[in-house]
């Protein structure tokens, strides 16, 4: 009887919200294609040394970036963990620069100060990506508080894995949230794994985030994370919901990584057979397949595919082009007035 009611809660999520249209289907399409292509550029580029330090790639996780994007608001904010490619481009910021700054060079998105766990785009809603895990949630309740305050309707968006439920900033966030009714969307992203541990194993719940929600009192909400149109149709219901005033929502997305936790991380440890079926659920051809029964040709998806590449190869040649950071840079931003001349 309780297993009939949690599917239930479950399945409720997945139906209610906008639907798009096939044109608006091909561009999710195009995003997801993108983000692909660019994480495993990138992948390439670690490989030959062009990308120095680590990275976290979203690889298989496309469909939760591409979903919450489509429903964002353009002046809606992003905020991100270290796995933040995919929010970032999902948003609109072009490749050139995010591909140069996990180079270290001059001419990336954070004139290559950052690297691959601090992309940050003002102009894109893209409030940061986070290499501490849970430090964004409060951060991301501020933005909200200010957009209550100041009466504009914004959005923040803020999205996690797995293994920050057992966080204190995370209960600690959604307390705040719940107690002001702030215009805030927690996403978990529910890879099942935390660094080298299976979070089921260290968390006292089933479901680690939506099983959580009674306790501050909002809605138990899990989503299919490789299912776009899944995912566009919770990610509406719930902006809409913070944009009317009703308070954040804690969305539950199940997705899997298709690599390790890092690229320093081979992910032996995860079960072949667990790897395989979540292979086999992956959300781009599940998604090309949905299109083609409702309409798209492959011609119309073999182009939107070759498109990207060449966009891609584009991105990568015009961020090799550009130099390593000068000395001059090294102080820039670090103070208020963009240097430090003012300690001598």
């Amino acid at each position: 009887m309780a297993k009939d009611k949690k599917e239930k809660k479950k399945d409720s999520t997945v139906t209610d919200g906008p639907t798009l249209t096939l044109e608006e289907k091909l561009d999710m399409y195009r995003v997801q294609v993108e983000l692909r292509q660019f994480e495993k550029r990138a992948y390439d580029l670690f490989l030959e040394n062009f990308v120095k330090g680590t990275s976290h790639l979203s690889i298989g996780q496309e469909a939760i970036a591409a979903g919450f994007a489509a429903a964002m608001r353009k002046d809606d904010w992003t905020f991100a963990t270290y796995r933040g490619h995919a929010h970032t481009l999902a948003r609109g910021v072009p490749m050139t620069p995010v591909l140069a700054e996990l180079m270290g060079r001059e001419n990336g998105l954070m004139a290559g100060k950052g690297g691959s766990m601090h992309l940050t785009s003002v102009e894109h809603g893209v409030m940061g990506s986070y290499a501490i895990i849970g430090a964004h949630l409060p951060i991301a309740c501020g933005a909200a508080w200010s957009a209550q305050y100041r009466g504009t309707e914004q959005v923040a968006v803020c999205f996690f894995g797995d293994g920050t439920v057992n966080i204190g900033a995370f209960h600690e966030a959604l307390n705040f949230a719940a107690i002001w009714k702030l215009p805030v969307v927690f996403v978990c992203e529910n890879n099942l794994w935390m660094e080298y541990t299976r979070t089921s194993e260290v968390t006292a719940v089933e479901n680690p985030a939506a099983d959580r929600a009674s306790a501050y009192g909002l809605e138990s909400i899990i989503v299919d994370g490789n299912d776009a149109d899944a995912v566009y149709s919770v990610a509406s219901r719930a902006i809409a919901r913070a944009r009317a005033g009703e308070g954040p929502s804690l969305i539950e997305a199940t997705t899997y990584r298709h690599f390790g936790h890092s690229r320093a991380d081979p992910g032996k440890y995860r079960p072949d057979a667990e790897v395989a079926e979540w292979l086999a659920k992956d959300p781009i051809p599940r998604y090309h397949q949905r299109l083609i029964k409702e309409g798209a040709t492959e011609q119309q998806l073999v182009a939107i595919e070759k498109a990207v590449s060449v966009a891609v190869d584009l991105a990568t040649e015009e961020a090799k082009a550009g130099k390593a950071p000068s000395p001059e840079l090294l102080m820039k931003d670090v103070w208020a007035d963009g240097g430090a001349q003012w300690r001598n």
